[in-house]
């Protein structure tokens, strides 16, 4: 497959090209073009919408440019006279032209361009000589060729021109056409411009839109380069800057006004794209206008138009109601008030250069200057005072672009003429002009024009982009419509937003959006059917960061994302603090229960040979009292920042504590509860009731918690980990690598102390009073079952609270230590500090009884008594023994008064 562009393509399409100008140049041989002419050395082409184009017949043109056509023409005849009479530029070279109208349409342009270049093919033979006198002949028709050509005005007809000038090597030099295809170098050579290409203006375009952020707008271009180029340079950047299409709608060049219609009713139906970017031509800006008023839509658009519309009046004649609020884009371009005079002076009896000068004198007078009305409508006969003013006459903005443009191209042709004939006036290089040397000249040339422009041509032969934004507005002063300078762009927008007055003259910026924009913290959600335009904004959850406009994502454990949702950053870790209010209760409480167990320790070791401290067995106190003080002690290692050593503590220390309380107290309340028994069977004291064997099975109890939390060290290695509470994903905590069902396991051994100790205090419950330690012993059971049965709820209950969990565990630590301690060692303190006088070695019984069945061998029987008992009390004679403590025994003797004192405990 060939290249399209491979150099023999190009150069077979040209060839195709150049036949088909040939057929063209000879089918209009025979009917010679009307034309402006001015007579020089050297000729400049011009070509001019003088007319618009038919909406019917192509072959055929319609109604005069009263603006566009005739005054733009009078432009380059005026430059032109200004050159010549410029002592600086070609001072001895008189400067020609010959201008044609194009018709608005390229086909005519391109039939009107062959006359600039007929010599360039002509053939002449001898019927086209004469002789005057017979001795010399010469040509009866000479064909002249220009130098350069001034024009198109549209870009489709510039485009078709360039491609016929290319191929003669002719200089061309627009003074309106936009099209960024024209900057294209490589199709368009010798095609240069004084108005810079429509990417300029797209762009300036887009930034006016997203100014006001309007997100969703529709667009209308005209068919042709003009408008297609511009509307899909506009549709690209808008694109790139998240601007949603909502619809596009292209008009094409053969549209009537039911076109327009249907185009207003598809506007209509995307009710949230309030903003619609026009990139037509004055025509069908005009017809779209035309049918917005119609449909009686005057404040339901807001207009934001290209050049093309600019500051024209055509388009806001009849629709003003509707343009009102409209923004145009208008190259900076500033009046030249020479040509006013000069354009204001000429009238159709002084300006017989310009052939379509009368119809424009007729049309701008509705007059008719033939000597009859028949025919002319309502029309008169022009009075021949007729006269152009201000206020009927307003300078069109492309005037100062086409004076630039005849500049250009006679200082490029002065500079030429310098370097190529430096001592002559016209020397046989400039007679007939090399274009490709022109063109190198023309892109060369720099120069400020006097009317406040800078002309000079980038490498694509490209002006420099300069715009003023116009707002189309009412003015309260004068109390008409009016075009106002409301801004301008260079490089980069600037906007006066007070000076603007949108549709029914309200200063609030009119929204263009599908859906509102997301919050920060927002993603938008597109429905099924892929619409970028339009979307639902989903909230990201707290977790999440915003990946990117369409998708939140999750910043994972231990992260958050930022105040502005654009990252995550870590979590602070958390733990107890000291001063909080969680750690110091627990603090105080621990604090409170080390004093008072170290009173009790020291009055112990102070009246440490006394009865009530010797008969409550000193070893095992000592024991209960230290596992106290492990328990107060444990509350300091919760509370402090966990590692990996306060973890292995926290774990040994929990249990072991429990373990040195509950083991001693089992082995107390397993003692009475064996002595009683024993005392029930026999006099026969029972085995293991000394001092060293309670401490031996005290040891051996406490082992076996010592042995599993090795073992549970081992198995699960002590170390910290990070915990995030359910539902708080805000929050990680530090915690110790310790899963809460294995510390509830850890626990299982004490549970089992605490329940067999209870179930002692409950068999024992009805021993004598005078040993009533057991009693006390029961009520501490009692209580420490009911704070564990509280305990166990709330500890797991308040997971998500780290800081209540641990206090809460921190208090049941040492409200257990508590129970024991007040209700085993308060009786004993109270005797030794507020009743020193009952801490004596004999103790004996207070009226107790123990009864025991009677048996042959106990029972004493007393038959002259007239009471008969069942039963015979049995008194026990508890001895103090230096080496073993207390002894007791069981003989059957009745009790006596005297024997008042009793042992409060074993």
């Amino acid at each position: 497959m060939m290249d399209v562009n491979s150099p023999t393509l190009n150069s077979i399409v040209e060839k195709i090209f150049l036949i088909f100008c040939v057929l063209l140049f000879c089918a209009g041989a025979e009917n010679p073009a009307l034309e402006a002419y001015i007579p020089g050395e050297i000729l400049i082409g011009g070509l001019f919408p003088i007319h618009q184009k038919s909406s019917g017949d192509r072959t055929v043109c319609g109604e005069i440019n009263l603006d566009r056509g005739v005054q733009r023409a009078e432009a380059m005849l005026y430059t032109i006279d200004e050159i010549n009479k410029n002592s600086k530029i070609l001072s001895k070279i008189k400067l020609g032209a010959k201008i044609y109208d194009t018709c608005a349409r390229g086909t005519y342009a391109l039939e009107r361009s062959l006359e600039f270049i007929r010599g360039s093919f002509t053939s002449i033979d001898s019927s086209d000589f004469f002789c005057d006198d017979g001795s010399k002949a010469r040509a009866n028709v000479t064909y002249e060729n220009v130098a350069g050509v001034i024009g198109g005005s549209y870009s489709s007809v510039s485009i078709q021109v360039a491609n016929l000038l290319r191929l003669f090597k002719l200089p061309q030099i627009s003074y309106a056409s936009t099209s960024a295809d024209l900057s294209d170098k490589g199709r368009y050579d010798y095609f240069t411009r004084t108005v810079p290409p429509d990417n300029f203006q797209a762009k300036a375009i887009v930034d006016i839109v997203e100014y006001f952020n309007w997100t969703y707008v529709s667009t209308v271009a005209s068919e042709g380069d003009y408008g297609q180029s511009g509307i899909d340079d506009f549709k690209e950047k808008a694109v790139a800057r998240n601007i949603c299409i909502a619809e596009s709608l292209k008009i094409l060049s053969n549209s009537n006004p039911s076109t327009f219609d249907h185009a207003i009713v598809k506007l209509l139906a995307k009710e949230n794209a309030r903003t619609v970017v026009l990139f037509l031509r004055i025509e069908d800006a005009t017809q779209l206008l035309d049918a917005a008023n119609r449909k009686g839509v005057s404040s339901r658009f807001v207009w934001i138009a290209s050049d093309a519309w600019g500051t024209q009046e055509k388009p806001v004649l009849q629709n003003a109601k509707v343009a009102e609020g409209a923004l145009t884009i208008e190259l900076q371009s500033r009046t030249i008030p020479s040509f006013n005079e000069y354009f204001m002076s000429l009238t159709p009896y002084n300006n017989d250069r310009n052939p379509w000068f009368p119809e424009f004198w007729e049309t701008a007078h509705n007059c008719t200057l033939s000597n009859t009305t028949k025919g002319q409508g309502d029309k008169t006969k022009c009075s021949g005072k007729e006269k152009l003013s201000p206020e009927t006459f307003k300078q069109e903005t492309k005037v100062q672009f086409i004076y630039d443009a005849v500049h250009a191209m006679a200082r490029a042709i002065d500079a030429m003429q310098s370097a190529s004939c430096p001592t002559e006036d016209l020397c046989d290089e400039m007679r007939q002009i090399n274009g490709m040397i022109l063109r190198d000249f023309i892109l060369n040339t720099t120069f400020d024009d006097g009317y406040g422009a800078r002309v000079q041509f980038d490498e694509k032969g490209d002006a420099m982009g300069r715009y003023n934004i116009m707002n189309f507005q009412w003015n309260e002063t004068s109390r008409v419509y009016q075009y106002t300078v409301v801004g301008s762009w260079t490089d980069s927008l600037t906007l006066d937003t007070e000076k603007i007055t949108w549709a029914g003259r309200t200063k609030e910026v009119p929204p263009s959006r599908c859906s509102r924009p997301c919050a920060f913290n927002e993603f938008k959600f597109v429905g099924k059917d892929g619409d970028t335009c339009c979307w639902a904004c989903i909230k990201c959850q707290e977790w999440e960061y915003l990946k990117n406009e369409f998708a939140c994502e999750d910043c994972g454990e231990g992260m958050w994302p930022n105040p502005d949702k654009r990252g995550c950053y870590r979590l602070p870790e958390q733990h107890i603090d000291i001063v909080s209010v969680y750690a110091l209760i627990p603090v105080v409480l621990s604090c409170l229960g080390l004093i008072v167990t170290l009173v009790v320790i020291v009055t112990f070791l102070k009246h440490n040979d006394t009865p009530v401290v010797m008969a409550s067995g000193r070893e095992l106190s000592y024991m209960l009292l230290s596992g106290c003080v492990l328990c107060y002690l444990v509350t300091f290692v919760l509370i402090a920042r966990p590692s990996t050593i306060t973890c292995a503590i926290q774990r040994a220390g929990i249990g072991l504590g429990f373990s040195v309380i509950y083991s001693s107290l089992l082995t107390k309340t397993n003692r009475i509860s064996r002595i009683f028994d024993s005392a029930r069977k026999s006099a026969r004291r029972p085995p293991f009731i000394s001092p060293k064997s309670q401490i031996v099975i005290t040891l051996i109890l406490i082992s076996i918690q010592v042995l599993f939390s090795i073992v549970w060290l081992v198995l699960e290695r002590p170390g910290t980990r990070l915990y995030t509470p359910k539902n708080k994903r805000d929050e990680v905590i530090l915690k110790c690598k310790t899963n809460d069902i294995s510390f509830l396991v850890s626990l299982l051994y004490n549970i089992i102390l605490i329940t067999v100790c209870t179930l002692y205090a409950i068999k024992t419950r009805k021993i004598p009073e005078n040993f009533n330690e057991s009693k006390f012993i029961g009520f501490a059971m009692y209580t420490t079952c009911i704070i564990w049965l509280a305990f166990v709820p709330i500890y797991f209950g308040t997971l998500n609270s780290f800081e209540v969990q641990i206090t809460t565990l921190c208090i049941s630590i040492s409200l257990s230590a508590t129970v024991a301690l007040v209700c085993l060692f308060t009786p004993k303190m109270y005797i030794i500090v507020f009743q020193p006088e009952k801490n004596v070695r004999r103790l004996t019984m207070n009226s107790a009884s123990y009864k025991k069945p009677a048996t042959n061998s106990s029972s004493v029987l007393t038959a002259n008594n007239h009471d008969s008992y069942t039963s015979e009390r049995i008194k026990l004679n508890v001895n103090y023994d230096e080496r073993h403590g207390v002894r007791t025994t069981a003989v059957p003797v009745p009790i006596t008064n005297g024997d008042q004192d009793s042992l409060h405990s074993l």
